[in-house]
């Protein structure tokens, strides 16, 4: 009888624990990492606020006294009285940082929102930025696209808004397709096509091709899409186009999921033709004849040069075509030659919209 139950109370301490089904371990995984996840933005959100409304009722008294000096003494004796109290995070630099931040981002509303996607970190890239379009555009996109503090910094660094089409246009329409994209989430095409685009990390030098600059942007697609915008989503490469038993070949497909649009993207290794127009146009009718789907917008063009004649882009109206052309740099130049090419671009646009409005008033 003792030897029973030795044998059974063995038997129970030997039994091999049960290992919980796959399935569950993995719910409560995303559970726990989902909840992170929203404590982690909650705190964000919650610290963004703070430090807005810190610098918007320094800015309140300082307004009251009219005096800058007494702006600068009073960061300091705050400083001196918050860190001791609160520790660190409110030195002299970070309260003068905050109120630049009410400042420059006066609206309530619209720091709360960007404060749900924006890290004060992203902030800090965002408050130096020297023009409010420029910060709004920035800002708005950084959100859209969620992008990282790093990549933010990549962006500003690569000049990202004076290279983007909308930078050309008047004030009124920037502030106009801006306020879109804050309230409705609608992106127009002046906001995602650029020029120059910045290639340089497909690795070409010297003497290369077309179809060298394909293989490339295909071996390094992750970085091209970063490049054109993270809505581009891959769909051909050499798409084959019949018209009247005529093969054509377009180098690159793309659709745009924000624009509800296919991107044909055609690729020159030389100087802008007026030829290239017919035959981007070609594959424009041909798409939205057999490729567009119900609900899609028409398809847009981009041709992708070495280098373009302005005079050749205007006369020839491609922005009525749906058609944009840019240029692409396997190389960066210095960023003082590239600002400055920039700059003279904004200037003849500018131009060439002035003549527009004197030519309409006559």
């Amino acid at each position: 009888m003792a030897k029973k139950k030795a044998t059974r109370k063995l038997t129970r301490k030997n039994r091999a624990v049960a290992a919980p089904p796959k399935k569950l371990v993995t719910d409560l995984r995303t559970l726990i990492e989902r909840s992170r996840t929203q404590v982690a933005a909650t705190v964000n959100s919650a610290l963004v606020m703070l430090y807005w409304h810190v610098g918007k009722r320094i800015r309140e008294d300082v307004l009251v006294h009219e005096r800058a000096e007494y702006g600068k003494e009073i960061a300091q004796t705050l400083s001196a009285q918050l860190t001791e109290e609160f520790g660190k995070g409110f030195s002299r630099a970070s309260l003068s940082r905050m109120m630049s931040f009410a400042e420059f981002f006066p609206e309530e509303r619209i720091v709360a929102a960007l404060s749900q996607q924006l890290s004060w970190s992203h902030f800090i890239e965002l408050i130096p930025l020297d023009d409010s379009l420029k910060r709004d555009f920035y800002a708005e996109l950084c959100r859209l696209e969620r992008w990282s503090v790093r990549t933010l910094r990549q962006k500003i660094d690569g000049l990202l808004f004076e290279r983007t089409a909308i930078s050309q246009k008047p004030t009124v329409v920037i502030e106009r397709d801006l306020a879109a994209l804050r309230d409705e989430d609608r992106l127009t095409p002046d906001l995602v096509f650029r020029d120059p685009y910045f290639l340089d990390f497909l690795g070409l030098t010297g003497t290369f091709n077309e179809r060298d600059i394909e293989q490339a942007i295909l071996r390094e697609l992750e970085s091209f899409i970063l490049e054109m915008g993270t809505d581009f989503a891959f769909v051909a490469r050499q798409k084959r186009i019949t018209i009247d038993s005529e093969d054509y070949y377009l180098d690159l497909l793309f659709y745009h999921r924000r624009l509800r649009r296919l991107v044909a993207i055609d690729l020159k290794l030389g100087r802008f033709q007026a030829a290239d127009k017919g035959q981007m146009e070609l594959y424009l009718r041909w798409l939205e004849t057999h490729e567009v789907c119900p609900g899609e917008d028409a398809p847009l063009g981009l041709i992708l040069c070495a280098d373009k004649s302005e005079e050749h882009v205007r006369l020839l109206r491609l922005d009525e075509s749906g058609i944009r052309v840019a240029r692409y740099l396997t190389e960066l130049p210095p960023r003082r030659l590239l600002e400055q090419k920039l700059h003279d671009a904004v200037l003849l646009a500018q131009q060439t919209l002035d003549s527009r409005s004197q030519t309409s008033a006559d």
